[in-house]
């Protein structure tokens, strides 16, 4: 391993330890006051029904789904800037958001579900339905699902989709309700549960997004030098599109739609790695969960009641991304 890789492991292990100390945090930190000592014996040894309840029940389930999807949506944001060759694009670019929001507006408003774990699979479906139509739409003509086509396929798809959701929850005033707190981006209402219905997914795409770093890096340098280098386009972007679909599909069917996320943390990661995808997935994997759990805290602390985490990413992430992208050496792919 040369100094350059070793820097990067020895910045990945640090990084590591970030979400660590982030997670730990998320599970101390609450309406209810707990002191750190507490919450390790509660962890670790034995507690009181209450203290257990809390931490078991509430705080944990939440920090491992802010885990899983903050890692998720930073590798599908390194993905999806990665296939459109675009430093501007993240999951929401390619209507995969729009496509689970539209189906979960669906099924409250025409199927009168009123439990988020019960919608969770339509708003993984829209999302597959979504990225299946967007990549049908993107591959006719002779040069195929080109990232140009791509980004125009999934901004169509994308407001069209929005227009569907805005217009069911417009319409009948039970889908506004159950709605209006999911499309923002909230971890407060997940469990254990919702956890277990989407975990198949969420680790089939990181795992697939591991394989797809090599041929990302020949397309990298465009299809002609892609395919010199031995890359199947049509098979990378193919997979690659899946890989996105199962990451951010998922990921919005169980927390809702969250901003900036996929967007920031592969350029704050391109800053310490360079763009060799072997590296930018494994450090998205790692900083996008401590970012999303450090907003989640803040929301909880600065606001007398709990501020939803996709307000927190909103805010936040708006102007550290445009000091982002004012350096050229970071918003270069």
């Amino acid at each position: 391993m040369n100094t350059a890789n070793r820097r990067r492991a020895a910045g990945l292990g640090a990084a590591a330890l970030v979400l660590i100390a982030v997670a730990l945090v998320s599970v101390a930190v609450g309406s209810r006051s707990m002191s750190l000592s507490t919450v390790l014996t509660t962890l670790f040894g034995d507690s009181s029904p209450d203290n257990h309840f809390v931490v078991w029940d509430l705080r944990v389930p939440r920090t491992l789904v802010g885990i899983a999807v903050g890692a998720s949506l930073g590798v599908a944001g390194a993905l999806m800037q990665a296939l459109t060759r675009n430093p501007l694009a993240d999951p929401g670019l390619l209507g995969v958001n729009a496509g689970a929001a539209a189906a979960a507006a669906l099924s409250v408003s025409v199927f009168g579900l009123t439990d988020l774990r019960s919608f969770v699979w339509f708003a993984f479906g829209g999302a597959a339905i979504a990225g299946t139509v967007l990549y049908l739409l993107a591959s006719g003509g002779r040069t195929g699902a080109s990232p140009v086509r791509l980004a125009l396929a999934g901004t169509a798809v994308s407001a069209a989709l929005t227009g569907i959701t805005q217009a069911a929850m417009l319409l009948n005033s039970q889908t506004l309700d159950q709605m209006r707190f999911w499309t923002v981006g909230s971890l407060t209402r997940v469990d254990g549960a919702t956890l277990a219905r989407v975990a198949p997914f969420l680790i089939a795409g990181l795992v697939l997004a591991g394989t797809l770093a090599r041929p990302l890096n020949a397309l990298a340098l465009g299809d002609d030098a892609g395919r010199a280098l031995g890359a199947n386009l049509t098979r990378t972007r193919v997979l690659t599109l899946l890989a996105i679909t199962l990451l951010a599909g998922a990921s919005t069917a169980a927390v809702g739609p969250l901003v900036f996320v996929g967007l920031a943390v592969p350029h704050m990661v391109r800053a310490i790695t360079g763009p060799d995808q072997r590296w930018v997935v494994p450090y998205c994997m790692v900083l996008a969960p401590a970012l999303l759990l450090a907003a989640d805290v803040i929301g909880r602390v600065v606001a007398r009641q709990e501020l939803d985490v996709g307000v927190v990413t909103a805010v936040l992430g708006a102007p550290v991304f445009i000091l982002l992208v004012r350096r050229s050496r970071v918003a270069q792919l």
